[in-house]
């Protein structure tokens, strides 16, 4: 049996490489591009509001200026 198994997804980097949408490296090595429409909260900020983010307890992350925290399962669905 292959794939990955018993890992909890942790993350590491938060990036916007492209307009309109975001992109999470987690410390396994997987890499999730998503569009931002999916997170209202996040697509009203602007550029260098997007950059002051910080990750909470390695499963969650929110920005300096938002109220939201977001988390591992709300990106993975």
């Amino acid at each position: 049996m292959e794939g990955i198994f018993k890992t909890t997804p942790e993350i590491k980097k938060l990036s916007f490489p492209v307009p309109g949408k975001m992109e999470v490296i987690f410390s396994d090595g997987r890499e999730l591009r998503i569009p931002i429409k999916y997170f209202p909260s996040i697509k009203k900020l602007n550029g260098e509001q997007r950059k002051k983010w910080y990750i909470l307890g390695g499963i969650g992350f929110s920005f300096d200026d938002c109220d939201e925290v977001f988390h591992v399962e709300q990106l993975l669905g």
